[in-house]
Order: structure tokens, then C-alpha cells, then sequence
């Protein structure tokens, strides 16, 4: 009788400790610049929602290397609403992109892996071949 006490106080207590949690969703995970010229703008947003219960906090968010400078968002991020993430890739580098921006947050999944690719194409040859 001692056994079945004690396992209904611990499921009861189960039950009741659910705890709230936090849940990022991010619109995409990946951000494709195309191809852009030298010093175009290198401003992208990544978009995303809390979808859980409970107030997302995203503690730090860091980039694969120095040529990318990603900026989280001011405060916690109250369930159902939305935010972003600001990365700004320094354009004056010639050559492919691909980096990582890595997210840490309190939500379920606590690190994120975010992307951008694309190429900067130098701003040299004909007006034909820029068209």
C-alpha cells in the first residue's frame, strides 16, 4: 500500500511540475545574399516567433568569424510574439560567403545554427557585365 502511495504522489508531483518552456522558430535558417557587389549593403535580418509558453531569452548569439557581426534582441521575447536578429557581413571581402551564427537562448532546442551564404563579386568590368 506504501508502494502505491508513493508512486501516486510522484506522478501527481509530475503532473503539476510541468514547466514552461520557451520555443524559438525561426522563419528561415538560412539567409542567401545572391550575389552582391563590394560594399553593398551587408545588413540581413533573420526573423523568428517565441512559440512556446514561456518568456524566450537569447543569452548570446555568435558569429563563425569576425567579418560577421550578428546583434541579438533587447529583453526577453514574450510567448507568440516575434523578433529578429540583425547580421551584418562585411561586404568589402571579395569571394563566397558561408558563415554560422550560432544562437544560445533559454528555449527547448538551447542552441541554434543560423546561415548565410552567398558571393561578393567586385565591382570591375563593363556595365554589360553587371546587368
Amino acid at each position: 500500500m506504501k508502494k502505491l502511495a508513493l508512486i501516486a504522489l510522484v506522478a501527481f508531483i509530475g503532473f503539476t511540475t510541468q514547466a514552461q518552456q520557451a520555443k524559438i522558430t525561426f522563419k528561415t535558417d538560412t539567409v542567401d545574399y545572391g550575389t552582391i557587389l563590394k560594399g553593398s549593403d551587408g545588413v540581413r535580418v533573420f526573423e523568428f516567433t517565441n512559440t512556446g509558453d514561456a518568456p524566450l531569452i537569447i543569452t548570446d548569439v555568435k558569429s563563425s568569424c569576425g567579418c560577421t557581426v550578428p546583434k541579438k534582441p533587447d529583453g526577453p521575447i514574450a510567448p507568440g510574439a516575434s523578433s529578429s536578429i540583425e547580421v551584418k557581413y562585411d561586404t568589402n571581402r571579395i569571394g563566397p560567403i558561408r558563415k554560422t551564427i550560432t544562437v544560445t537562448s533559454n528555449a527547448s532546442e538551447p542552441m541554434v545554427a543560423l546561415k548565410i551564404k552567398g558571393e561578393v563579386k567586385n565591382d570591375t568590368g563593363s556595365v554589360l557585365e553587371r546587368s
